[in-house]
């Protein structure tokens, strides 16, 4: 394959409608809380293999979150965990998000996952498998970590849109694809005002030579 030189500049792709057009519908069945939604408190317990830790959990948005918990190192883990929940459910227009990379289709739509969408240009060498109109799998490959998420089960809101409730993460490295940590997570919400808030969450994960799980739950909800 030819490379590119300063007199050859780098091959610009284009983008598929088609990809396009199936990632945004995917994309807009997916469900996020509505525009207007300003954040939420609540009482959380973490139970990590028995061990069980009071605290509460204060959302103002997808970059603002602040756990409360008499464990600095807890703290800081949940305020990530709960971070992921938070973006991943906060609105946001799809040209804001994967709208924004030349998206193109690889390969056959027979597998089990469906078909498979390049994201060309988010520095993560980002890949997508869809079916049914959802997001059925996601890979990404930075510096230091590999993963593929294949979401598993997902549940359907009022509005008719797609609201994951399991999914398992494989670590891997970028460098040879050994495998370095499986994460099982399954997710409850509930339902107050047009928005799904986090009820529980169970994460199974390999940690430090030992299976370790490790449940959230959520109660006594405010809306801010």
């Amino acid at each position: 394959m030819p490379q590119a030189t300063a007199d050859t500049p780098e091959t610009t792709i284009e983008n598929d409608p088609k990809a396009r057009a199936l990632l945004q519908k995917a994309f807009e069945n997916t469900a996020r809380w509505p525009s207007d939604f300003g954040g939420f408190t609540a009482d959380l317990e973490v139970n990590t293999n028995g061990t069980k830790v009071q605290g509460t959990v204060t959302v103002n948005g997808a970059k603002d979150v602040t756990v409360s918990v008499p464990d600095a190192d807890l703290q800081k883990a949940m305020e990530g965990t709960i971070g992921m929940i938070i973006v991943h459910r906060a609105h946001r227009t799809f040209d804001e998000s994967d709208g924004k990379y030349a998206l193109t289709l690889e390969g056959e739509a027979d597998h089990p996952f469906g078909q498979k969408l390049r994201i060309h240009g988010d520095n993560s060498n980002s890949s997508y498998r869809l079916n049914d109109n959802r997001i059925t799998q996601i890979n990404r490959t930075m510096q230091h970590i590999a993963f593929t998420i294949n979401v598993e089960e997902s549940a359907v809101t009022p509005e008719g849109k797609n609201l994951t409730t399991k999914y398992t993460v494989y670590y891997s490295s970028p460098k040879d694809g050994s495998l370095r940590n499986v994460e099982s997570t399954t997710d409850t919400h509930v339902r107050i005002g047009s928005a799904d808030l986090p009820a529980t969450r169970r994460v199974i994960s390999y940690e430090n030579g030992q299976v370790v799980t490790k449940t959230l739950t959520f109660t006594n909800h405010k809306i801010t």
